[in-house]
């Protein structure tokens, strides 16, 4: 019985690899406005680095009473198998140059001329930014999300796991806007029907990945 338990639970990560391969083939291969590849994924499938995602969300929802949802988001996180982080590298420093005016400037040479946010703790985008290329992301998370209805995969869009990302630069470093998503391979979607206090009331995954976490470190020091 252990044996099966284990194999079921071996396949099920295999299928969540693959499913999150798919998942970024076809986020890739969405189209582009002017055909132009601007948008890079990343896939976090390390329980740890997940556990590291989560932790920094709740550490920005500690900043400022709007981003208070951090921690609710995290706690939906810490259920999921993988977060792929979508990126846009030229919303920031470089235009369409096709004077949108999405932006609220009336040509790009006002966008790029323009002073940037600063980098500080209640800054989670250093705007403004060329919606018009920002857009992209979009084409991406639609090819993901419609991959992940027909592999039948559970997924959830969040732009807070997106912003803490940046904030730990685990990204390139030209990314001017992130937004991510969240797959789950298990019985009940994690990202779904969840209580308004689920942060609070969710405490099983933080305590198991710790756990899973410092074991390996507990057994070489006693063993």
């Amino acid at each position: 019985m252990e044996r099966s338990i284990k194999q079921y639970e071996e396949d099920r990560i295999d299928a969540v690899r693959v499913a999150s391969l798919l998942i970024l083939a076809s986020g890739t291969t969405s189209p582009r406005v002017g055909g132009v590849g601007e948008c890079t994924i990343h896939i976090i499938d390390d329980p740890c680095d997940i556990e590291d995602l989560c932790q920094e969300m709740e550490r920005m929802s500690a900043i400022k009473k709007s981003w208070e949802f951090y921690s609710r988001d995290a706690a939906m996180l810490r259920d999921a198998d993988t977060v792929l982080i979508t990126t846009s590298l030229r919303c920031v420093n470089d235009p369409a140059d096709i004077n949108c005016n999405m932006c609220g400037k009336l040509t790009c040479e006002y966008l790029k001329a323009e002073e940037k946010l600063p980098d500080e703790p209640d800054v989670a985008f250093r705007g403004p930014l060329c919606v018009f290329r920002a857009n992209n992301i979009a084409y991406a998370v639609d090819g993901m999300i419609s991959q992940a209805r027909n592999l039948g995969i559970d997924y959830g869009v969040y732009w807070s796991a997106g912003a803490a990302a940046m904030r730990m630069r685990i990204l390139p470093r030209d990314t001017g806007f992130a937004l991510a998503v969240a797959v789950s391979v298990t019985e009940k979607s994690p990202f779904r029907d969840i209580p308004k206090r689920y942060a609070e009331i969710n405490q099983r995954s933080m305590n198991d990945r710790m756990i899973k976490r410092l074991w390996p470190q507990f057994r070489s020091i006693y063993s």
